[in-house]
Parts: structure tokens; sequence; C-alpha cells
């Protein structure tokens, strides 16, 4: 069964940071229900502006990062998923038998619904 802590967040904190000050980018982090560790990205260098709706915020699909963002952009989000993973996590969910047993979930947002994400 999924479960993050506040430790665990701790300890994967100065590695996310580290993701996010190389690409000039600001966040927060939480963790959610007990079991989802959340990157909240509020501003930052680069452009998300064509991968919103238009409000400017939009959640990442953690699947489809290479298919949706291309450059320096799927760089940020490929290293930021890695490094809220973390060197524990581990995955060993089976859909065809309805088995789901990893770490933890991993969400990534991009502005938030009531405040939007700001290119500096």
């Amino acid at each position: 069964m999924a479960f993050v802590s506040q430790e665990d967040k701790k300890k994967l904190a100065p590695g996310i940071k580290r993701v996010l000050n190389k690409y000039g980018m600001k966040g927060t982090l939480a963790v959610r229900n007990n079991m989802t560790l959340v990157c909240n990205i509020k501003s930052g260098k680069l452009d998300f502006s064509e991968g919103t709706h238009g409000n400017g915020y939009t959640q990442v699909n953690p699947y489809w990062i290479i298919k949706n963002y291309a450059g320096e952009k799927e760089a940020f989000l490929t290293e930021l998923l890695d490094a809220m993973k973390g060197p524990d996590f581990y995955c060993d969910d089976d859909i065809q038998t309805d088995y789901f047993s990893r770490s933890h979930y991993t969400d990534i947002n991009i502005g938030s619904w009531n405040k939007p994400y700001e290119k500096s």
C-alpha cells in the first residue's frame, strides 16, 4: 500500500529543491492523504503557457511527459519526477489483477486552480 510520511518528504526535499533551483523554478511540496507526494510549481523561467488550458494551471500526467513536453520542459519534469520518487521508490502495480503496490504516488501541478503559474 502506498504511504509517504512527512519524514519521507523531508528526505526527498533537498533533491527536489536542487532540481527546482537548477531550472530556476519555484514550488512547494506537500503530502496528500499520506500516500501522494505533491509538487506545486508556482513560478519560474520555463514557459508552460501552451500546456495549460488558458487558465495558467495544469496537472502533469507523469506517464505522458515525453509525449506532451519537449526540450528543457521535458528535461525539467523528468528530473523532477525522478527526484520525487527518490532512491527507495518501487512500483509493483499489476492492473490485470487489480493489484497496486508502490511506495508512494506523485503529482506535479503547474500553477493551481486559484493561482496561475507565473513565468518570470
